[in-house]
């Protein structure tokens, strides 16, 4: 292979967020913000200085008027931050006017790539490094437009306004924050309302760099973070819907959030799943938010993350359900308290599954706003129907490994029926055709009774892997939420793969179109991060699912414990 073609291990900022890296007047221009006022430079360390962190996890664009910025649902993990001009938003879903959705591969070439020349197992062409002259800039002036599709998406903002229900922020306002702290999907619309209005968007990587370093700017989103994502979180949990909006603002006054766990939980847990009978004892490892006997000191929201709900058995604990985001916890007690007058008292423990996000509402404030007009279908939240024989005890087993294995965390997990599969691997081989002949997935995995949870990525509810990546190449698609890795922007460092708690990310070593393996000056092989992108480009969806002669594999979420027993009969 050509020296000068040869690979080159990718770095960091080989590809910034924007076309070019900021010039040093943005960068000024930016810290000069008041939401970076608190940003002390001397506070980062001298191979990661602030201005470079603004400088390539930052962008600069610029909208029109009725240009979509971001969409209610699409998945973002960014904040942008106004510069001039204004913006408005619609909680509400509105029309907008285009779908801006990832095109998939044509017929032809879905059939093409059944008859392709195979190429050497995890074969990447060579290319040179991109050399960017050091005075290259991206300046204000220039305006860079979004390399997105939402950018062209155009509507009639006055009309919209006049037609709806909106907020308006200004410069130098911050919005998007939610969405990026949290890894989920954006709660509103947000559209430009007037011409050349231009923004900053940091990503991920950034924000979370300059939240680790400076203290000021971390606790300034954190505050944000609370003001804005708790009403919001009170809006959107159905236990709510009754409420009026005064009656809420007055219950977001007082509440209280709280935190359980390790934001770093999933080396422990790889650790402690992995000893013998560790399955059987990973309850023990897990915070206790509430314990089972004690006195109920509000109702508990859950904000993000997964509990555990269990009951006290003999000399142990018995798992009756898990909770994740918009479920309730402590409501029965203090229902029974206003329905009986007796002392409100839990019947079960609430333990942090790795980590979790709770928001706490003082009792009061419950029997006045919440339980007048509340559905009862709201009551006994997280345990199961009584229902007796060997589906009972079926459903148990299924609840104790999916919460033991966090697999409640996968939303499109690949399972397998044991009793109808008859291991010709044809989902492997598809799989493969999909993906220039390298499988994405491994047909092995932890079992329960009939069941296989093949190692493939479950593109998970919280998706964890995401946190520590560098480059940001292991992202969510923003319209479906996929976890996906660009392959042009992963730097091979393996964070993903250690993060990741089922070990579903493979690191692999790259060849050339000679099947050799691709090296750095040094000699040493370079990898890149794989793992199952849930086929996101071809027109039938998951190969591995459509090419099952059997109906032994499917795609399922996994907290969906009662089409889990059905499937599997």
């Amino acid at each position: 292979m050509d020296q000068e073609l040869r690979d080159e291990r990718n770095r960091r900022w080989d590809e910034p967020f924007g076309k070019e890296p900021l010039d040093r007047e943005t960068v000024d221009r930016v810290l000069a913000l008041p939401a970076f006022a608190d940003v002390n430079p001397a506070d980062f360390p001298s191979w990661l200085p602030v201005a470079s962190v603004i400088a390539n996890d930052g962008r600069i664009r610029t909208f029109q008027k009725g240009e979509t910025v971001l969409r209610k649902g699409d998945y973002g993990s960014s904040l942008f931050i106004i510069l001039s001009g204004s913006v408005f938003g619609l909680t509400a879903s509105a029309p907008t006017a285009g779908s801006g959705r990832k095109q998939q591969k044509s017929w032809r070439r879905s059939l093409a790539q059944l008859f392709a020349r195979k190429r050497p197992p995890e074969y990447r062409p060579a290319r040179r490094r991109s050399r960017r002259p050091s005075s290259a800039a991206a300046s204000i002036s220039e305006g860079t437009r979004a390399n997105t599709v939402e950018a062209a998406l155009r509507v009639d903002a006055d009309e919209l306004i006049a037609k709806h229900e909106t907020f308006l922020l200004e410069a130098p306002q911050m919005f998007g924050e939610l969405a990026a702290l949290t890894r989920s999907p954006r709660r509103a619309t947000i559209y430009a309302l007037e011409d050349d209005t231009v923004l900053f968007e940091l990503r991920w990587q950034g924000l979370r760099e300059i939240r680790d370093w400076s203290d000021g700017f971390r606790k300034q989103i954190d505050q944000l973070y609370h003001e804005r994502g708790l009403l919001t979180r009170l809006q959107e949990c159905p236990v709510f819907a009754h409420v009026d909006s005064t009656a809420l603002a007055e219950i977001a006054e007082e509440a209280l959030f709280e935190t359980y766990g390790n934001f770093n939980w999933t080396h422990r847990f790889k650790t402690e799943i992995s000893k013998e009978d560790g399955a059987q004892h990973i309850i023990q490892q897990e915070p206790v938010i509430c314990e089972q006997g004690s006195h109920v000191d509000g109702l508990l929201l859950i904000n993000s993350g997964f509990a555990r709900v269990s009951e006290r058995i003999d000399h142990g604990d018995r798992t009756i359900g898990h909770l994740s985001k918009n479920d309730v916890f402590g409501l029965d007690a203090i229902a029974a308290f206003a329905r009986d007058k007796v002392s409100p008292v839990l019947d079960t423990s609430l333990r942090a599954i790795g980590y979790v996000d709770v928001i706490r509402i003082p009792t009061h404030l419950v029997q006045k706003h919440v339980l007048p007009g509340l559905d009862p279908s709201f009551l006994r939240q997280g345990r199961p129907d009584d229902r007796d024989g060997t589906r009972g005890e079926l459903r148990q087993g299924m609840m104790d490994f999916l919460v033991d294995h966090r697999f409640i965390n996968g939303e499109e997990a690949m399972l397998i029926n044991l009793e109808r599969c008859v291991g010709c691997d044809d989902c492997v081989r598809a799989c493969a055709t999909a993906h220039d002949n390298n499988p994405r997935f491994v047909r092995q995995g932890s079992r329960f009774e009939n069941a296989m949870i093949a190692s493939a990525c479950m593109h998970c509810t919280d998706p964890v892997c995401l946190i520590g990546c560098p480059t940001g190449a292991i992202h969510r698609a923003e319209d479906s939420g996929t976890v996906v890795i660009d392959d042009n922007t992963c730097i091979g460092c393996a964070t993903c793969a250690n993060s990741c708690p089922y070990s579903n990310i493979r690191m692999v070593e790259i060849r050339d179109e000679n099947g050799q393996f691709v090296t750095d000056r040094e000699g040493q092989p370079i990898s890149r991060a794989t793992k199952c992108d849930l086929c996101a480009d071809q027109l039938t969806g998951p190969a591995c699912v459509q090419s099952c002669p059997h109906d032994a594999l499917a795609r399922v979420n996994m907290r969906d414990t009662e089409r889990l027993l059905e499937w599997l009969k």
